[in-house]
């Protein structure tokens, strides 16, 4: 394979950057991630063909969930599938329930699974799916009315050797109980092999509640250019992910000094009593009006001047606007695609590391693979045999995307995803064209 350089202009500015002010979070999602394909493609040396077989999905279904409430009001609300690519092994991806769901926003998160699983090294092919519906604001009947009645609506597409769903913002373990179980009524029998992210009682793995977080914690970890010990960090998105990865954070010696969630911001500079604050967020809903904290605001919390930034919650919340002011020197994605290309410009100027997306958010797929790997041996691993082989893949991943960033100039995220759209190109055309 013929690697040649990012293309620069002839003020060695990289390759333009498309238009990405799209009039949809989703939309600017996908043209974010289309661009990172045309840099990787463009360095692989990859041809046209190939670079538009992968930035074209290989299955997109759209369909409507009726959901009946409990007045007795009927509403509809859309829901998404999205296959991105196969040529690696089975689908995989989460389902998120969030009201800004699009067909876009699911394509662009399923094209960075696909990257991302071939990147840390496990055989699958990224998908993704969404329902748009906001979680909170229907009743545990209603939300298990919405999850039955879509998993109908994509039964033909998934299964434990087609497609593997996962849990993602806006859903977890009884989401996927629920899509267990639908699945399984279908097929006549228990197939706990459809989903991960499952409660253990169902065959969900040990360790799969954490390993997102954990993952994020060992990305960190690898890209620390001093000792954790001290190491001042703020998090933005204090829930499923950004809640556990503080946590692992200080318990690493990291001085966790703030924290922002939907609901507020809290900053408090000699470190957060994190396992506090969880119990606070648990009770409340939010960290807002934690009493051993000051108040901030979330747009502050992203330009504190701290060690490392943990962006974990929804798409490009680091802008071309607020990089100039980012001054953290580490930035760690526990969400997808919270910095644009535009910002990357930015902080990659300034000096700041990023550690991507496909990689520092990984451990969530890795463990699901695991689980997965568990359902269809049907056997077990310990929580430390989990941990174990969390810990090797990610520092794997991490150290070959360091060494290429190093070796040939780049950014963490143009080597990340030179390695995984490489990998995925190259077992495609292993496998050939079907005629």
């Amino acid at each position: 394979m013929t690697i040649t350089d990012f293309p620069t202009t002839a003020s060695g500015v990289r390759s333009p950057i498309p238009d990405l002010h799209a009039p949809s979070p989703g939309e600017r999602a996908l043209a974010a991630a289309r661009f990172q394909l045309a840099e990787a493609s463009r360095f692989l040396g990859l041809d046209d063909g190939m670079h538009h077989m992968l930035a074209t999905p290989r299955r997109s279904l759209t369909v409507s969930v009726p959901v009946r409430r409990e007045d007795g009001r009927l509403e509809v609300v859309q829901g998404h599938r999205v296959q991105h690519n196969l040529s690696r092994g089975p689908a995989k991806g989460g389902i998120r329930f969030h009201p800004a769901t699009d067909l876009a926003e699911v394509t662009a998160l399923a094209m960075w699974m696909t990257w991302k699983c071939a990147l840390v090294g496990i055989p699958y092919g990224g998908a993704k799916g969404g329902v748009a519906v906001d979680p909170a604001a229907l009743t545990p009947r209603e939300l298990e009315r919405v999850t039955r009645r879509y998993v109908n609506e994509i039964l033909p597409l998934i299964g434990p050797e087609k497609d593997i769903p996962a849990p993602d913002v806006g859903t977890d373990e009884q989401t996927m109980a629920w899509i267990m179980d639908t699945y399984s009524a279908n097929a006549g029998y228990s197939v706990p092999g459809v989903v991960t992210g499952k409660p253990t009682a169902l065959g969900g793995s040990l360790g799969r509640a954490g390993a997102t977080s954990r993952g994020v914690q060992i990305a960190a970890l690898q890209a620390l250019t001093r000792s954790p010990e001290g190491a001042t960090v703020a998090v933005q998105g204090f829930g499923k992910v950004g809640a556990l990865a503080a946590q692992y954070l200080a318990d690493a010696g990291c001085r966790v000094v703030a924290v922002s969630d939907a609901g507020g911001a809290v900053v408090r500079s000699s470190g957060l009593d994190v396992a506090a604050l969880r119990a606070h967020a648990a009770e409340t809903g939010s960290v807002h009006g934690y009493r051993d904290a000051d108040p901030l605001s979330r747009d502050e919390l992203l330009e504190l001047d701290v060690d490392v930034l943990v962006p974990a919650a929804l798409e490009g919340v680091i802008t071309a606007d607020n990089a100039p002011r980012v001054r953290a020197r580490l930035v760690v994605e526990g969400a997808n695609g919270p910095t644009t290309p535009e910002a990357d410009l930015i902080l990659a100027g300034n000096g700041a590391t990023v550690v991507p997306d496909i990689l520092a958010n990984a451990g969530g797929v890795i463990v699901s693979y695991l689980e997965w790997v568990q359902n269809t041996q049907a056997y077990s691993w310990s929580a430390g045999e989990v941990e174990v082989k969390l810990r090797d893949l990610m520092e794997n991943a991490y150290r070959a995307v360091a060494e290429l960033a190093a070796e040939r100039g780049l950014t963490l995220r143009q080597a990340a995803h030179a390695i995984g759209v490489g990998r995925v190109a190259e077992a495609h055309r292993m496998r050939g064209l079907y005629p």
